[in-house]
């Protein structure tokens, strides 16, 4: 972060200084929200959520050393700024900074999609990197909290800020650019996330073309030309508009696609006049087209083709739960993808697994939320789509994905053999420990209110075959 006196800091948010007489003190550290990390310079934001109030560590965050802390009410051991809603000032304190970053230099990348936006946020923050000083946190900071805190982690030597931005609701996305206002959008693709909240795929697309509306006429809108909500989006915007996709007509675009033997895209990225070979090193087809983005909104920011393609090869994982995969000692594969799912991202996670080498596939798949009155139907889809892959084993754990294995029972997977339901967590990590051998790859998907990254992680800390399974 830049460094601002606590003056500054009130101006920004409108709020008001207790504590601090004449204003001079600086915040030159960062601005965190948990009391454990504060260190010597932090401006500490007591945050009210559901499981606890940030008003009650203020202590804490004095005796490590906060600088000072933005509240709803004045504290006698440190000084505040006090406003009336401080997610609302954290977003006004990062829209100022913002701006101010801007005046310097810094260019701005937004991202949505209702799939892939952290991959490729991942994707592409790992590239620009090799342009210049960029930030892009690992995880998922696409909310009224997590994106102010992103912009507010860059300072006066960042060159690049790529911005994750989700939406729950109509306005959503254009409140986020209000904070930060992106100079280069990347739309992914409109699928069913949220269906439940948005009431269709259209209303998806509108929500999710408020990124493209925000830009300015000299940004550029890179848009998935293989996505027809997404490239619709193109009469939205004021910007210049750049196609990424695997059709002829797209600007940006891959042919030649396949994957190795580990099942990590190939391609040849193809722009005007050049053509240069990208081997990802990230598990699943469906990453070509993240990389494409990556790469569209890489250019756009003045990249050279030759300087993308090699930075897109080197570029890995970054951000957990999202298609980790781990090898036991005793030779089973392990595919954490238990971050978030949806229909779309379900149906690549599972060809992302028919494509890993292994004796036998297993799908161990949780419930997908907010898909409202369509869930019972898209399970029952999942669980067909899992048995037209050629997954040998599908495992629908918990009482909300009861239609996968209904859905993989009707496409005519034998149920209790090749497809079962358990009730919980605890009952399928007690199923895969009598029926796991070497050879097996095991995916673990579902969203992210279910917790299946836990069932993950105790596949791989068992480590071993049961008593019993042929090794």
């Amino acid at each position: 972060m830049i460094p601002l006196t606590l003056t500054e800091v009130t101006q920004l948010t409108g709020g008001t200084l207790h504590g601090s007489p004449d204003g001079a003190a600086a915040v030159t550290g960062t601005v965190t929200l948990d009391s454990r990390t504060a260190q010597p310079g932090d401006l500490f934001v007591a945050f009210a959520g559901e499981r606890a109030d940030g008003h009650d560590f203020l202590g804490a965050a004095a005796a490590a050393g906060a600088v000072a802390a933005l509240t709803t009410r004045p504290y006698d051991g440190l000084p505040c700024v006090v406003v009336p809603d401080t997610v609302a000032a954290l977003g006004r304190l990062a829209a100022g900074v913002h701006e101010r970053l801007v005046a310097g230099g810094l260019i701005t990348l937004g991202i949505t999609g209702s799939s892939g936006k952290t991959s490729t946020k991942d994707l592409l923050g790992q590239v620009l990197a090799a342009a210049g000083p960029t930030v892009s946190p690992p995880g998922s900071y696409n909310n009224d909290i997590g994106l102010p805190l992103t912009v507010l982690s860059a300072d006066a030597g960042t060159r690049f800020l790529v911005l994750e931005m989700g939406s729950r609701g109509p306005g959503h996305i254009a409140r986020l650019c209000g904070v930060a206002r992106p100079r280069i959008g990347i739309v992914l693709n409109v699928g069913s996330a949220h269906l439940g909240e948005f009431g269709s795929a259209e209303g998806i697309a509108r929500a999710k073309g408020e990124l493209v509306e925000a830009l300015p006429e000299d940004g550029t809108a890179v848009l998935n030309a293989d996505d027809p909500r997404v490239i619709g989006m193109a009469t939205r915007t004021r910007a210049r508009v750049m196609t990424t996709g695997r059709g002829p007509d797209a600007e940006v675009r891959a042919i030649d696609v396949g994957l190795d033997e580990s099942a990590r895209g190939r391609f040849t990225l193809v722009v005007p006049g050049e053509q240069h070979p990208v081997a990802l090193q990230v598990v699943g087809e469906h990453q070509v087209a993240n990389a494409l983005s990556a790469a569209g909104a890489a250019l756009a920011a003045g990249m050279r083709a030759a300087e993308v393609a090699a930075a897109l090869s080197s570029a890995g994982a970054r951000s957990r739960w999202r298609m980790e995969v781990d090898r036991r000692p005793d030779g089973v594969t392990v595919v954490n993808d238990a971050y978030n799912a949806n229909p779309e991202s379900m149906r690549a996670a599972l060809a992302a697994l028919a494509g890993l080498p292994g004796s036998r596939r297993i799908a161990v798949l949780g419930a997908m939320a907010e898909l409202g009155p369509a869930a019972l139907a898209e399970h029952e889809r999942l669980g067909r789509d899992a048995a037209a892959a050629g997954i040998d084993l599908i495992v629908a754990v918990g009482a909300d994905a009861v239609g996968i294995a209904d859905g993989a029972s009707a496409a005519g997977r034998r149920e209790g053999e090749e497809s079962v339901h358990v009730p919980d967590r605890a009952a399928a990590a007690e199923l895969l420990g009598t029926l796991l051998r070497p050879g097996d790859v095991v995916l673990v998907k579902a969203s992210r209110s279910y917790g299946l990254e836990l069932l993950a992680a105790d596949l791989l800390s068992d480590g071993h075959c049961a008593e019993g399974n042929p090794a």
